[in-house]
């Protein structure tokens, strides 16, 4: 799994039996990307009308070898061979998402025939497209994993990813019940984007700039205008959305903001849009669980506990998975929903007509 933040190409090796949903992590390592990579990437996804065909083609097979190389490094740190792993569930990296275009898509680059070929093992691949086919979004697909994973019958559990977009998973106690799942906005995207403008690290860590600056209420009212936070579900987004330019957009109307208050806001912005979106769901039997890369924002967890003041917030770690490891656990588990001829979306999440089994495989 390499999400929208770029912050490495994380992996997992997953043990799943075939007559349960339940999963074992047996390992898990993220490996940085080569320093080139991201900046190809960064830039296809800043500047779409001005895509090589050469470079973008030449970037989904170096994709493909990079994330086949993390595949490999994993195995070998385990002493595990090929043959014993059933398939490799790869999401790809997102470079432009569009569920909404006339001829919706969504484009994943990490070319899975390369990641076959290099690693010997069966790869399943291009998980998006299926769901958009049945007339869903496509994203987010996690919530399936979700509720396999994490439903409980004693509470009511909301999974909350904070990638570099958010998204959400309602887990009611009644499993008859439509799981409900959307990308929230932004999530660590803009706030890795505007740290990196002024810092020579990859990302706020435990949010501490940003925790010593002031959030300026005018500018973020401002952005919560945004007409994505009050659309209705199914809905999800990305990087060519909640992008630079869309900062711009706002930042440009006020002169007199301190790169670190911008910092602050920015902050505020994920836990708010996050907090608004779960508000009207809050029962009093509602704890709510954080995964991926925000787990470790201290202040954002601060600033989304003070907005959702009558909530147990903890980690996935105190369901047993690492907040590090989900989503690479979850495309491990939509890869074997694949082989075994399963569905992988949930069309009450996604908006999509049909059930319907995700992905292309790719033989080893």
């Amino acid at each position: 799994m390499s999400g929208t933040s770029l912050d490495g190409i994380d992996v997992a090796l997953v043990e799943k039996r075939s007559d349960t949903d339940s999963i074992a992590l047996i390992a898990a390592n993220t490996m940085p990307f080569p320093a080139g990579l991201v900046k190809q990437i960064k830039h296809f996804s800043a500047y779409p009308d001005n895509v090589n065909l050469i470079d973008l083609g030449a970037l989904n097979i170096a994709l493909g070898e990079a994330f086949a190389d993390a595949v490999q490094r994993l195995l070998e740190t385990q002493s595990i061979s090929a043959e014993h792993i059933h398939a490799i569930g790869s999401h790809g990296q997102t470079l432009f998402h569009a569920p909404d275009h006339d001829f919706p898509f969504s484009m994943q680059l990490g070319e899975p025939s390369v990641i076959a070929q290099r690693t010997g093992i069966t790869t399943v691949a291009d998980f998006r497209q299926r769901d958009l086919a049945a007339g869903g979004q496509g994203a987010p697909l996690v919530p399936a994993f979700h509720h396999a994973l994490f439903h409980s019958v004693d509470e009511q559990r909301i999974i909350v990813n904070i990638g570099g977009i958010s998204n959400i998973t309602l887990l009611s106690r009644d499993a008859e019940r439509a799981v409900i799942g959307f990308d929230t906005g932004p999530g660590n995207g803009l706030l890795d984007s505007w740290y990196q403008q002024h810092h020579t690290g990859n990302f706020d860590e435990n949010g501490q700039w940003a925790a010593a600056g002031k959030v300026n209420p005018t500018l973020l009212d401002d952005m919560l205008s945004e007409p994505y936070f009050s659309q209705i579900a199914p809905k999800s987004t990305g990087k060519e959305y909640f992008n630079q330019a869309w900062l711009n957009h706002y930042l440009n109307k006020y002169n007199d903001i301190s790169n670190q208050d911008i910092q602050t806001t920015l902050t505020a912005l994920t836990a708010h849009t996050i907090a608004l979106s779960i508000q009207t769901y809050i029962t009093t039997d509602t704890v709510l669980y954080i995964c991926g890369g925000g787990a470790h924002n201290a202040y954002l967890l601060a600033l989304l506990q003070k907005a959702l003041p009558t909530l147990l917030i903890k980690t996935t770690e105190a369901l047993g998975l690492s907040p590090d490891s989900v989503e690479a656990c979850a495309f491990a588990w939509l890869a074997a929903q694949t082989m075994a001829n399963k569905p992988g979306n949930l069309p009450s999440v996604t908006g999509a007509t049909d059930s319907v089994v995700l992905g292309g495989i790719y033989p080893a």
